[in-house]
């Protein structure tokens, strides 16, 4: 029993009276570029810098949805696919650009 979006270490505890202790993450020797990019998008979003980082994380580690058939559906008509082939290729060349 812990709470959303808390990061932290579960000690031996019963599952009646779980403990969730909060762990505290560093950055080191970050370059000034990027910290100076990072409080820029945190202001941009309104975040403190803590904040920012914070919600960059969770996207990172956030587990994908799955889309509907009916989702799915409207992705493949947004394409304008009409066959397997041109999927294929649609397929191909995302995997090539990497």
């Amino acid at each position: 029993m812990g709470c959303a979006g808390c990061v932290g270490t579960l000690f031996g505890a019963s599952e009646l009276e779980a403990i969730w202790v909060p762990v505290n993450l560093s950055i080191k020797n970050a370059p000034d570029d990027i910290v100076k990019r990072l409080r820029e998008r945190a202001a941009k979003h309104h975040r403190s810098l803590q904040g920012e980082l914070l919600a960059i994380i969770e996207e990172a580690v956030r587990r994908p949805r799955r889309l509907t058939p009916q989702e799915v559906l409207a992705e493949v008509r947004q394409l304008g696919l009409e066959t397997p082939a041109e999927a294929a290729a649609i397929i191909r060349a995302d995997r090539d650009g990497r």
